[in-house]
């Protein structure tokens, strides 16, 4: 609902006039930002000297940000910890878990903060004004006046601190032998965060590169933190560098939508930005004691003079396959948008795909198994990663040859334009799309920081970029990309090479800290191990204690009441005079329109299931009997804004039943309907599999290992879920087929064996192809305006599909499921656990109050339980619809105590009473969370699966009146059934080999990874 007597950008611009103030705020300028449909107002609080930033633009979901610069002087991590610990509580709201609470009570649609290498930003959105003051009124508090100050506890919590674990027939005893027999560890959020962060090879290498090309910044240090330094860090430490950074002289806001701007200046003014803070006052006191106040400025942010780095040797404990050489090369400035955004076009042209002619020859001299490139745009000199993954032993000169050779040859001869062309046009049609994955209005504020956190006057620099797109359009004539990539590659005197060299586990960090950790215990006395002991005990109970009912009444509050009604969906309509039966989305797309086909798999027998997956994954990566796969790859990327080829499984109404999808899915600019209606038909029906390229199909299959292995290592809860779904659902044993851990061994015995099976995959995926790309069982969808879907299906026709003879229609037959009980050893030091099933297998029925139920279990009891206490970086309790509960945690220390937390949920379900407001908050954020805007792509494949699920259409705005009508008596009746689902929902667990050993559960352990 608008929240203004007139459109946004005619309020502000009545109100906003440059050279006047505004509530202490100086107008500076005003700039129209097209690409944004949004006016850009720059304002300085004259006072403070805090920066402001507004869009101005008719958009319901309102976002608010305030970033600080905040560069590291090590790695310590100080930054990223001060980002969590002031959300733990402040003056103004002095509950332990503020940021959790606005989670559980808000209508948010974004809330979070962000530790960058230069910088940290606290975000938030929500499509309701007053809610958008509430959330700004907590972090403003947050970041300005935190708890830190006087709770230590904070620190020691998402920081680090020192835990004592006694054997247990000396719990309790406190004698000298007992401390002595105790190991000492490190505990805290950040610490557990870091240490799974640092499990990713890439990221260790990204670090190494950055170490080496700015040696001398604030770059060179890891701003998340070096487990192995972050117990360096002081408490004392950690309150100076809030005193120093946490100021309004040092900070950026930025405001966006359709907002209230005289009162949202005024509150900014009036209750933070005219007033002391916390940190102010520490600096005071500093300055009145004698010190230099020069010392007390925040942190620099210099300019690297040019380095070369020939070689770099870096070791890490991870497996063999996880090898990698890194090439990095600084860009330039930030301020140089033309340079940066040239950069990275020619980039992907020449790396971003099989066929990009810098990574075919690289991937032809056989030195790893795949190529990726990255430009970093978001630091004061950008550069660009080339990341050669799976290497060979001792390749890393030979890499850097290889590419600069290939560089050289297009530099003589020419980077082809039609890559280039493509590259252009796809990234423009990204633009329109404006599908961030995020509120808008929090991925734009982020972007404006690309640039302004460097220049006060760039706060618009990185948003206005149709300029520099024109500009490079007219460049495609002359030379400029040839010169750029000479410059860049052959001419750069800023440039590190950087190799990470696997090593055995015993000689990486975590026998370090083992070691470290033996000898602190070994020098502390008696008297300071009894004090770690105390001190944990001191903490637990800070953590256990509850809030009072008069801090709790301090947070702000929306009720139910303020919940509006449901947004009105238009009705899914299956269009039967289409060729193909087409689910019809009369959605606004912004002169851009999706198509989608989904056909059914039923036809192929599940040991094959695997082969429908390289299927998906070779198609546009072969050539067709009409173009060779160079020529398609710039024809799809010039001509659509995106073609994928995916699986997916729609769980059905019977329990036991599973009907899995080939989908493919197109997206292109209105003026180019007639490729989305041909190259996807081009590519499905013609592509050359019967004779594909053996090393073309080997490589790809090496890119699919390298990025499950990347799945396994960073998103290990997601792997944990759908494998222990797998052991009691059909649907799910199916999705493991054809993407998970069952997927991912066919492929290393498929690559393991590739010469002599190659034949016969090539007769499998051809005989596939025909058997699947039929129109029996195909149905299509359409996003996109009425002329759009007239024009589609006139260029389609029939897409080309044939009736099919039938034969196989019913080949799948599912395998049933059973508990494997496993834990599969991923390169790691923490874990990821899930316990998951389908509730209706023991008949329940999982009603919108379950959703109310999970957002209490996971924000309330769960967090408390296994983030608070436990250490571990995230966890939680989904009630997904009526097909899937299931516990999880993320980057976890430990197994088996999170195991005993979760298995007393429910008991404290059925105690749960919480306060009416309380309650209220809750539902509020429930139902916000399915009311928050959606953009049509997500929209449209949300709609397909309730039809193709067998869901009932009803089914979301009834389960919406459900969470409304909950009660807290509902939620408790709901105890028993939460502490049955955690008993027989059985559990799998990735994790380190150290971590796993340590628990007692009886798990089956795999080594997934060799």
């Amino acid at each position: 609902m608008p929240t203004t007597s007139t459109d946004p950008r005619s309020a502000a611009a009545a109100l906003l006039v440059p050279g006047t103030t505004c509530h202490g705020f100086a107008v500076e300028r005003c700039e129209t930002v097209p690409e944004l449909d949004s006016d850009a107002y720059v304002l300085r609080h004259t006072a403070s000297g805090a920066r402001l930033l507004y869009l101005a633009c008719d958009d319901e979901n309102k976002a608010f940000a305030i970033g600080f610069k905040t560069p590291p002087a090590d790695s310590t991590g100080v930054f990223h910890i001060l980002e969590h610990s002031v959300l733990c509580g402040s003056a103004k709201f002095p509950v332990k878990e503020p940021f959790v609470d606005l989670i559980k009570s808000s209508m948010q649609t974004f809330l979070n903060a962000m530790t960058y290498p230069d910088k940290t930003i606290y975000p938030v959105a929500t499509t309701n004004e007053q809610d958008l003051y509430n959330l700004m009124d907590v972090y403003l508090d947050a970041v300005f006046n935190p708890a830190i100050y006087t709770k230590p506890t904070i620190f020691e919590q998402e920081g680090w601190h020192y835990e004592l674990d006694l054997p247990e027939d000396a719990e309790g005893d406190g004698s000298s032998a007992s401390l002595r027999e105790g190991t000492l560890r490190y505990n805290g959020v950040v610490f557990n965060e870091m240490k799974g962060a640092l499990s990713d090879p890439m990221s260790v290498l990204d670090d190494a590169v950055n170490a080496a090309l700015y040696p001398d910044t604030a770059y060179a240090h890891e701003s998340g933190g070096d487990p192995r330094a972050i117990p360096a860090l002081t408490y004392e430490q950690f309150l100076d560098t809030h005193a120093r950074h946490y100021n309004p002289s040092n900070s950026y806001i930025t405001l966006y939508g359709d907002l209230d701007m005289d009162r949202s200046l005024a509150f900014l003014d009036e209750r933070y930005l005219s007033q002391s803070s916390a940190a102010s006052r520490r600096m005071d006191a500093a300055v009145a004691a004698g010190e230099d106040p020069s010392a007390l400025a925040p942190n620099p942010l210099d300019v690297q003079a040019p380095v070369t780095c020939e070689y770099k040797r870096v070791e890490m404990a991870t497996t063999p396959e996880n090898a990698l050489v890194g090439l990095g090369l600084v860009l330039g400035s930030a301020l140089d948008r033309k340079r940066t955004i040239a950069a990275d076009i020619l980039f992907e042209a020449l790396l971003g795909s099989n066929e990009a002619p810098v990574k075919k020859a690289i991937l032809a001299a056989g030195l790893g198994g795949n190529v990726v490139s990255y430009t970093a745009a978001e630091s004061l000199q950008p550069y660009e990663l080339i990341m050669l993954q799976n290497a060979q032993p001792g390749v890393a000169r030979e890499l850097r040859r290889v590419f600069q050779d290939a560089c050289r040859d297009l530099c003589e001869h020419g980077v082809p334009r039609e890559r280039l062309e493509a590259i252009i046009s796809s990234n423009e049609y990204d633009l329109r799309q404006r599908d961030y994955g995020i509120a808008d209005g929090v991925a734009i504020a982020c972007d404006a920081l690309s640039t302004w956190l460097y220049d006060d006057d760039a706060a618009t620099l990185a948003l206005k970029y149709g300029p520099v797109y024109e500009e490079l359009r007219s460049e495609l004539d002359g030379t400029y990309f040839e010169d750029l990539l000479r410059e860049l590659v052959l001419e750069n005197d800023h440039m590190a090479l950087v190799e990470l060299v696997p090593v055995d586990a015993g000689a990486g960090s975590e026998g370090a800290e083992a070691a470290e950790l033996a000898a602190k215990r070994d020098a502390m006395t008696d008297a300071e191990l009894a004090d770690v002991v105390e001190r944990t005990a001191a903490l637990r109970a800070a953590q256990e204690a509850e809030d009072t009912p008069e801090d709790k009444a301090t947070l702000p509050r929306l009720r139910v009441s303020d919940i509006g009604e449901a947004r009105p969906e238009p009705p899914l309509v299956v269009d039967t005079t289409a060729p193909i039966p087409c689910l019809r989305h009369d959605i606004p797309t912004n002169r851009l329109a999706y198509a989608m086909q989904y056909f059914d798999l039923s036809c192929v027998a599940f040991e094959d299931l695997p082969y429908v997956t390289l299927l998906c994954r070779l198609l546009k990566q072969l050539p067709t009997s009409e173009h060779s796969a160079e020529e398609l790859d710039n024809l799809l990327a010039g001509k659509l804004g995106f073609l994928s080829f995916t699986t997916e499984v729609m769980t059905q109404p019977d329990v036991n039943g599973a009907r899995p999808y080939l989908l493919v899915s197109a997206g292109a600019l209105s003026e180019k309907i007639g490729a989305l209606a041909s190259l996807p038909r081009e590519v499905w029906s013609s592509t050359l599999l019967a004779d594909a390229d053996a090393d073309r199909v080997r490589d790809v299959l090496t890119q699919i290992r390298i990025g499950l292995e990347q799945g396994f290592i960073n998103n290990g809860h997601s792997a944990a879920l759908g494998r222990a779904m797998s052991y009691s659902s059909p649907s799910a044993v199916v999705r493991e087929q054809l993407s998970g851990v069952d997927f991912y061994l066919f492929l290393r015995d498929l690559l393991d064996h590739f010469d002599e099976r190659l034949d016969d995959l090539r007769a499998k995926l051809a005989e596939l192809a025909g058997r699947i790309f039929v129109a029996d069982g195909c149905m299509a969808s359409f996003t996109g305006s009425d002329e759009d879907f007239d024009a589609y299906w006139d260029a389609a026709g029939n897409l080309g599909l044939g009736a099919g003879d039938g034969a196989g229609r019913d080949a799948l037959v599912v395998p049933a499921p059973c508990d494997r009980h496993e834990a599969f050893v991923i390169p790691s030091d923490i874990c990821f656990a899930a316990s998951a099933c389908d509730p209706r297998r023991l008949g329940l029925d999982v009603t919108g109050a379950w959703a109310v139920a999970a957002n209490a279990l996971s924000y309330d009891y769960l967090w408390n339980e296994i983030r608070v206490k436990g250490g571990a970086y995230g966890c939680g309790f989904r009630a997904a619809g009526e097909r899937q509960t299931a516990f999880y945690t993320y980057r976890d220390p430990a197994i088996d105590p999170s195991i005993e937390r979760v298995e007393r949920a429910g008991a404290w379900l059925g105690r749960f009473e919480p306060d009416e407001a309380a309650f209220e908050g809750f539902i509020v954020s429930c139902v916000s969370g399915m009311d928050a805007p959606v953009k049509p792509y997500a929209l449209t494949k949300r709609r397909n699966t309730t039809y193709l699920a067998g869901l009932d259409p009803h089914a979301r705005e009834e389960r919406r009146a459900q969470m409304l009508a909950a009660t807290p008596g509902e939620l408790r009746s709901l105890g028993t059934d939460v502490t049955r689902i955690a008993a027989e929902s059985p559990t799998c667990v990735f994790g380190g080999r150290d971590v796993i050993a340590k628990s007692n559960a009886g798990f089956n352990v795999v080594d997934l990874m060799g």
